[in-house]
């Protein structure tokens, strides 16, 4: 099998890597489907996925039977500030992947987000349930989703949320970064959702991946918290003994006026992939807990 990831260098894309490389994920072993696979693994510098001609050519020379795509613009108050960038990036590249996983006859996995909902409705959403996002890294997003669904028909739209992983930037690592020199945080305690291991991510998106199960998949950890219940148990996880005080969104948008909005509960419920290749997903508790235990895997 030939396999693209986009977005390589990001923490699903090495989470992607690693799983394929070693043949198995922490949660256990990947199809054998993948044995022997052929992996491409790109970031911006190596293929530009807002170049509609670049992709084209570069998925035709390849021909790759699995696109992954991996690459998005994250950073969620960026977005609004940058939205032409985010537009590219978010919904224009899912775009020319699609097109091009098309014309190769290829599988597409798009990784999308739980800021699609406008997380008004205090409930698990499942992958039916009504999008409306409240900012413009959800909006992009969403339209990334919906140019895929266009253009290819062999098309899985994964939303996750809150994701971490060993390497690159994420909360986790913010908040034991922060709690090694502070004596307090203060960590919003309204905004409830479903904290998500990237290698249990990666795991699932390639059991969707070999089968022709088309369509949209929710894929986030079981369980749903708050970012400060969430921040509590990193501390505690990391054994650092700092306290998390808790605020409003009210509160931190005070402090914060030019941070986007963001959906108060936006947990997801992993309702398509329980119908078909069956949910393996681990709490978010006992994920967080491997997370730890492989902490030997954390780079940068």
């Amino acid at each position: 099998m030939d396999i693209l990831i986009t977005g390589g260098n990001g923490q699903l894309g090495n989470e992607l890597r690693k799983i394929l490389r070693e043949g198995h994920a922490e949660i256990g072993p990947i199809a054998s489907d993948y044995k022997d696979a052929h992996v491409v693994s790109t970031d911006v510098e190596e293929l530009d996925i807002t170049d509609a001609s670049a992709v084209m050519s570069f998925v035709k020379e390849q021909g790759f039977d699995l696109i992954v795509n991996c690459a998005a613009l994250t950073n969620v108050d960026g977005c609004e500030t940058s939205y032409d960038l985010a537009y590219a990036i978010n919904a224009q590249g899912p775009a020319n992947l699609a097109a091009a996983a098309e014309a190769a006859g290829a599988k597409l996995v798009q990784v999308s987000t739980d800021y699609v909902f406008p997380g008004t409705d205090p409930k698990p959403r499942v992958e039916t349930d009504e999008t409306d996002p409240v900012s413009a890294y959800g909006r992009t997003k969403l339209y990334g989703e919906q140019e895929v669904m266009k253009a290819c028909s062999r098309a899985f739209i994964v939303r996750t949320a809150w994701l971490y992983g060993y390497i690159g930037k994420n909360f986790v690592k913010t908040m034991i970064r922060l709690g090694s020199s502070r004596d307090t945080v203060t960590v919003v305690d309204d905004q409830l959702g479903n904290p998500t291991h990237a290698n249990d991510l990666a795991y699932e998106i390639l059991r969707i991946a070999v089968t022709d199960n088309y369509g949209v998949y929710h894929c986030t950890n079981e369980g749903t918290c708050s970012w400060a219940d969430f921040a509590q148990a990193i501390m505690e996880g990391a054994g650092l003994d700092c306290e998390v005080k808790r605020c409003t969104s009210e509160e931190y948008k005070q402090l914060n006026p030019a941070s986007a909005n963001r959906p108060a509960y936006s947990s997801l419920e992993n309702a398509h992939l329980a119908a078909t290749v069956g949910n393996e997903m681990r709490t978010w508790q006992d994920a967080l807990a491997s997370y730890f235990e492989h902490q030997e895997n954390m780079g940068e």
